[in-house]
């Protein structure tokens, strides 16, 4: 890889992103993404492409030093690299990660029900994980499904879940089991034990409210909160445990 272009074509390989859903996600045409993967990143948008990718800009731009941040193995070896294949080994690159999916049930009911698909797995890399504070023993994929939440996530994007943190922050995006379906939605806490659920794409999907005592008759259950669709989100707020 000899330019920032090429880099930025490896790194979006890397995450699953196409390069039209990142020129949506940068608001910018996928001519000139594909310009950038010819004649390389602008230098004006370096820092800004580094930082949502999470690489280091330095090294987007001219392929020298650690290419993540707070990389200790890169950064010893790019110091002493005699020593530093000696004393330590680079964690693998990718992590496999169980695949969620919903399955018709043997009651003849024709309902459904969330699991993971035998044999399925998604890879992604294990730094990506670490950046967001992610157990890889906790995470899953699974499959966006409709378009309640487009523009942000489009129907048929794979996302990436952590079934670690299911305590709800108000406006965090989690994926939930609704009575055997799998969804994705912003939610809310409200009095009383009650769960508002809040759609990207409002204007055609309401927001829905249940009580109590409807989440537990309607079997709607937390998977874990959505880390990643295409490309991370860094919108992490610290969780207070009461």
């Amino acid at each position: 890889m000899n330019t920032s272009g090429d880099r930025l074509r490896a790194l979006l390989r890397e995450c699953h992103l196409s390069a039209t859903d990142f020129a949506a996600n940068r608001n910018v045409t996928p001519q000139h993404v594909n310009n950038w993967f010819k004649r390389g990143i602008p230098m004006a948008r370096i820092d800004e492409v580094a930082e949502l990718l999470t690489v280091n800009p330095r090294w987007l731009r001219s392929g020298q030093g650690p290419k993540h941040p707070g990389d200790p193995f890169e950064a010893a070896a790019e110091a002493s690299p005699s020593t530093a294949l000696a004393k330590t080994s680079p964690p693998p690159d990718d992590v496999q990660l169980p695949f969620l999916k919903e399955f018709v049930a043997d009651n003849g009911l024709g309902q459904t029900i969330v699991a993971e698909a035998p044999g399925r797995k998604v890879r992604l890399p294990r730094w990506a994980l670490q950046t967001m504070s992610v157990d890889p023993e906790s995470a899953v994929c699974a499959p966006m499904i409709g378009s309640s939440m487009a523009e942000k996530i489009q129907d048929g994007s794979i996302i990436g879940i952590d079934r670690g943190l299911t305590q709800i922050i108000d406006g965090e995006m989690y994926a939930l089991e609704h009575s055997g379906m799998l969804r994705v939605k912003y939610l809310y806490r409200l009095p009383g034990g009650a769960l508002r659920l809040r759609s990207h794409n409002s204007a055609e999907y309401p927001d829905e409210v249940f009580s109590a005592e409807q989440l537990q008759q309607q079997d709607i259950q937390v998977i874990g909160w959505v880390f990643w669709w295409s490309t991370l989100n860094t919108r992490r707020r610290p969780v207070s445990f009461r």
